[in-house]
């Protein structure tokens, strides 16, 4: 899921786009949500140190110490990887947002479908990034690649392991292998691990240890080349033999 975070000195229009976010997530069956928002730059910032964001709507001229300029700026020094949005009614900004490697600009008012024109845009730009998001379904389904640990085949679902929660979807398991990164690989008949995300390996048990303990199994059929790799993915990495 997609996380919106809005930031306008004006609340009614904070609510307003809060509303028209919401109703485009509904109409297109969008991964998403507006998780927070606020008048307050300094709210933002607090909440970017402590939650998950995706995307952030910022008013350029915040009536504040800290415009919307300096706010993205502070943002990118936290996350290089937040998409950023513009509102504004003045138009004269629009060439200085962009030095904070802006998504879009939108002028105000911001009209419904004007701001449609940008969200799908966005979960396009998101969709094809070989990078950040992996889609997991054809109904607009998406995940950060970083937080995978394994997924798992039960029948016809794939289940998605990450430290905080359990995704399931409806798709075929030897397609969507087949249309991940690099960096994940089957190691049982149904299961296919993030070797970016790995702690340790126990090869006698047959084990894969992720964060906070969470694991899963080698297969024997599997068992040879995943240790191969495994071994040579990177020299930090733990196998043991018990």
């Amino acid at each position: 899921m997609l996380n919106f975070i809005l930031c306008d000195d004006n609340s009614t229009i904070l609510e307003r786009l809060h509303k028209m976010l919401e109703s485009l997530f509904m109409k297109h069956n969008f991964d998403a949500e507006v998780s927070f928002y606020s008048t307050k730059p300094e709210e933002i910032l607090d909440y970017i140190k402590s939650h998950p964001v995706n995307v952030v709507f910022l008013d350029i001229d915040l009536k504040s110490q800290i415009s919307g300029l300096e706010l993205a700026e502070k943002i990118r020094k936290k996350n290089k990887n937040i998409y950023i949005i513009f509102t504004t009614g003045h138009l004269e900004y629009g060439l200085l947002a962009y030095k904070y490697k802006t998504f879009d600009y939108l002028p105000k008012p911001i009209t419904l479908e004007r701001l449609e024109d940008t969200v799908v845009r966005l979960f396009e730009d998101i969709s094809y990034s070989p990078k950040s998001f992996i889609k997991i379904d054809n109904k607009n389904t998406i995940i950060s690649e970083e937080q995978i640990n394994y997924i798992m085949k039960d029948g016809m679902k794939s289940i998605f392991y990450t430290d905080d929660k359990v995704v399931e979807v409806y798709n075929s398991f030897n397609k969507l292998e087949s249309t991940l990164p690099a960096n994940f690989m089957r190691c049982h008949k149904s299961y296919i691990v993030n070797l970016n995300n790995i702690t340790r390996v126990q090869s006698n048990n047959n084990l894969i240890f992720f964060g906070q303990n969470h694991h899963c199994y080698i297969g024997p059929k599997y068992k040879e080349k995943f240790m191969e790799v495994f071994n040579h993915y990177g020299t930090d990495l733990d196998s043991t033999d018990n």
